[in-house]
């Protein structure tokens, strides 16, 4: 990496926690600033305005969040763990994952009506995970784990749909037992489809 390079990183680690904590409206280039210790010319030499920087926050957060899934979800050898992981790496929306919380719930929540480019990565994001729970209860069919009538791609949005309305009500509540009831219950429906 170069040195401006290397800058241009630094910025977007300490502005991503910030965006996804206060949101990009909230969120000043004094804020960042501030975190940076950098100067308003240094910020602009690497991100022409707010909305860029931005964009570059949210697709680290993504990255950070999607790189943190990924090592969890290896930990499950069968499907059955694989989306038990999946769940329980959600389960704790008081103390997230990302610094923040969840950045798909923080992002698309603010960008739906007012940041096509911020809705779509965000969109993109809901869709990955969507496919890869759908990926990961077919597999569970073909090995003969789950029984063949789930239909999976029904259940991957219902799981997905089921975590995020969860993260919310347990952000907004300030604390977890929302959570608790959809992780019992999710895992349960999962335990019903086994062979």
């Amino acid at each position: 990496m170069t040195k401006g390079e290397e800058t241009r990183q630094f910025i977007i680690e300490k502005a991503a926690p910030i965006f996804n904590t206060k949101g990009i409206a909230a969120t000043s280039m004094s804020d960042i600033m501030e975190a940076t210790k950098l100067s308003k010319g240094s910020m602009y030499v690497h991100f022409e305005n707010k909305d860029v920087l931005a964009c570059a926050a949210v697709d680290h957060n993504m990255k950070i969040l999607s790189s943190k899934l990924e090592n969890a979800l290896r930990e499950g050898k069968s499907a059955k763990e694989q989306l038990f992981a999946y769940i329980e790496f959600f389960s704790n929306p008081i103390n997230p994952p990302v610094i923040g919380g969840c950045p798909l719930l923080n992002f698309g929540t603010e960008a739906d009506d007012t940041n096509p480019i911020v809705k779509e990565k965000v969109n993109a994001a809901i869709k990955r995970g969507q496919v890869l729970l759908n990926s990961i209860i077919e597999k569970g069919i073909a090995n003969k784990e789950f029984t063949p009538d789930w239909n999976a791609s029904e259940f991957a949005i219902t799981l997905f749909a089921m975590l995020e309305g969860g993260h919310l009500m347990s952000r907004v509540s300030g604390n977890n037992e929302n959570m608790k009831t959809i992780e019992k219950t999710l895992k349960k429906i999962i335990s019903e489809k086994l062979i």
